[in-house]
């Protein structure tokens, strides 16, 4: 007998801003992921998990007691309600639990949870080695004792974004790309979508912003904030590299309509000044905030008008939280921000 889907199953994936249980993240630790600056990184992570505690719990990955004793110190250095912690021995290669950690699937009618552990290659190959954080998500399952479904393929969390009533967002560059699954076409990859996932409506743009190693996550580019309403990141500088491809994004959003036949409300969000390393463009993105229960934390890059800009559109969105600003500029070294880095776990 073939096991149901998910979807069969009454299982989907609920929005980010629906009610945490818990958050997940896995503590950075690989130097190479943050040349020369890994320690400078602890200050404003630990004031995230700070923020992020005071309304949920925060589960991290640590590799042993040794490391959990390093990272216990930095958290008190940070004031963090320690009650609030809960450390699992689960050794990562690296800390981009968005995309290595669990999606968590909830039945809303059975009051039931279950984990979806996604193939994991470090965004097709390009960091190995990724053994450790590509069974994170069966050890998580395991740990919590709830239904684990293993679909066989590659995906990362970050390449998806959801409106929690059956749409789902994400990139052609990013899923399509020869580097995840060369054996699927494109609607056998909306096939497992939609059965894995549990929606029904599958809405995709095109590329992703210059300096993304992840080939075009839609976490950089388009967030949605409520089930009908986006905000999408645009540049104002014409002679800027990531110009046309915001340009084309926002006109394809235009043309999207959601499950329901709604148009998307679009609200645009600045692009913040070009963040460089070694001459390297940094997927700096204010659409990488993370929404957990009590705060909205969004990356800040030390760019005074374009921070102040985006947190205050995104404080007109999320009424029913504080918005919160952290610098991200030491943290962008690593490609990614409080996004990539975090897992949402739903009630």
């Amino acid at each position: 007998m073939i096991p149901l889907t998910p979807k069969e199953q009454g299982y989907t994936f609920p929005a980010e801003w629906e009610p945490h249980r818990a958050t997940w993240l896995s503590w950075p630790h690989k130097e190479a992921s943050w040349p020369g600056k890994i320690q400078s990184i602890y200050p404003n992570y630990t004031h995230f998990i700070k923020l992020v505690s005071e309304g949920e719990r925060v589960c991290i990955n640590v590799a042993d007691s040794q490391m959990q004793v390093h990272v216990t110190e930095w958290l008190k250095k940070a004031q963090v309600n320690l009650s609030q912690i809960d450390f699992f021995h689960f050794p990562t290669n690296d800390a981009w639990c968005r995309d290595h950690g669990p999606a968590f699937l909830v039945n809303r009618q059975e009051g039931k949870k279950a984990v979806i552990d996604w193939g994991y290659n470090a965004w097709g190959d390009k960091y190995p080695p990724y053994d450790l954080d590509d069974v994170i998500p069966t050890k998580i399952a395991k740990a919590l004792k709830l239904p684990l479904f293993v679909p066989g393929i590659v995906m990362e969390g970050g390449s998806v974004e959801f409106n929690g009533k059956g749409s789902l967002l994400t990139t052609r560059a990013c899923l399509l790309n020869t580097n995840r699954n060369p054996h699927l076409t494109q609607g056998e990859i909306e096939r497992y979508l939609s059965e894995f996932y549990g929606i029904n409506h599958i809405l995709w743009l095109g590329d992703g912003i210059i300096g993304d190693d992840t080939d075009g996550h839609i976490d950089d580019l388009v967030r949605f904030v409520n089930p009908s309403t986006v905000v999408t990141v645009v540049e104002e500088n014409l002679n800027d590299e990531n110009y046309e491809i915001l340009q084309k994004n926002l006109k394809d959003l235009a043309g999207m309509r959601l499950e329901s036949g709604q148009q998307l409300n679009i609200v645009e969000l600045p692009m913040p000044k070009p963040v460089l390393y070694e001459g390297q463009r940094l997927p700096a993105s204010y659409a990488n905030f993370y929404i957990s229960n009590k705060y909205v934390v969004v990356p800040t890059f030390r760019d005074l008008y374009n921070d102040d800009k985006a947190l205050h559109i995104l404080e007109t969105l999320f009424t029913d939280r504080k918005v919160v600003g952290i610098d991200s500029t030491d943290i962008i070294w690593g490609l990614g921000s409080f996004h990539c880095l975090s897992q949402q776990e739903p009630l």
